[in-house]
């Protein structure tokens, strides 16, 4: 039988766990609601003990978390607005109850970056960047083949970007009120429109300035990283149309600087799935 590797992917409202084979197959897995940090490990700790023996866990979760290990605090989380969490140890949590246990850690969209490139929208490239709009904004970035990390990892969502001509909306960032995340998450459609997201017609005035801000944001990876591919995932991404237009604005941002940079932008192949099957191949391959 070919070895069994435990996965997690850890998010701000909702926790999947999993086990698979080393392609990152999906065998078996549980979904359940992220409360306080013993509470929901706990839940994912009996899940795997109580059906399989396995020497790796790839943990793909929310940030920011450190992830350098040199450092003392690596798989402590930072100034995450989910104040229960703050300052937990995630690895030392897993590491005093699974010994002998390999803990492989990186970001939800990190994972989910590597899942669409070994079988996604991104597959058989080695330049990708993903985007994820929801409650947040998240970013992975893969450059030459290697996820890229540094001191923390890509916070793209807190980039400052130019504001939209008709736009007062003060943001919802409680560190820098309006940066990407404070002007075009999930919360900020909300508290700007008095509606969320999906209550919002197709044809609403949010979606054009949504589109704005989205594409500036996008337009700032290109330049920076230069990907082959820049996946627009999340569950504010989906609305009708809102791919066509950010589309059409990276390449009015670009004004013909970088070629076809509209063309690049992909929605992610693997939808819900992107984040276990990246926290399987964490644990394969890493």
């Amino acid at each position: 039988m070919s070895e069994v590797f435990a996965a997690m992917e850890l998010g701000g409202t909702k926790t999947v766990v999993a086990l698979g084979d080393a392609s990152g197959a999906v065998l078996e897995e549980h979904r359940f609601p992220t409360t306080t940090p013993e509470e929901t490990l706990g839940v994912a700790l009996e899940w795997w003990r109580e059906r399989a023996a396995f020497q790796k866990v790839g943990i793909a979760s929310f940030g920011p978390i450190r992830l350098d290990r040199t450092r003392e605090d690596f798989g402590t989380f930072l100034t995450t607005p989910k104040l229960a969490w703050q300052q937990f140890s995630l690895v030392r949590f897993f590491q005093d109850r699974l010994p002998g246990v390999s803990i492989v850690l990186d970001t939800d969209v990190q994972a989910a970056l590597l899942a669409e490139m070994d079988r996604g929208a991104a597959r058989g490239m080695s330049d990708a960047f993903y985007v994820t709009v929801g409650t947040g904004i998240g970013a992975g970035v893969c450059c030459g083949g290697n996820l890229v990390h540094g001191t923390l990892h890509p916070e793209m969502g807190h980039l400052l970007v130019r504001r939209h001509p008709h736009d007062d909306f003060a943001g919802v960032c409680p560190y820098h009120g309006d940066c990407w995340e404070g002007l075009a998450s999930g919360p900020a459609i909300e508290k700007r429109w008095g509606k969320p997201a999906h209550l919002l017609a197709a044809d609403h005035a949010a979606w054009d300035m949504q589109a704005w801000y989205l594409a500036q944001g996008l337009y700032a990876a290109c330049t920076m990283v230069s990907p082959q591919c820049l996946i627009l995932g999340g569950g504010v991404s989906q609305a009708a149309g809102l791919h066509a237009k950010v589309s059409a604005l990276l390449d009015a941002c670009s004004a013909g600087y970088v070629e076809e940079i509209g063309a690049r932008l992909v929605a992610p192949a693997l939808g819900q799935q992107a984040g276990i099957i990246g926290a399987l191949l964490l644990a394969a391959n890493r």
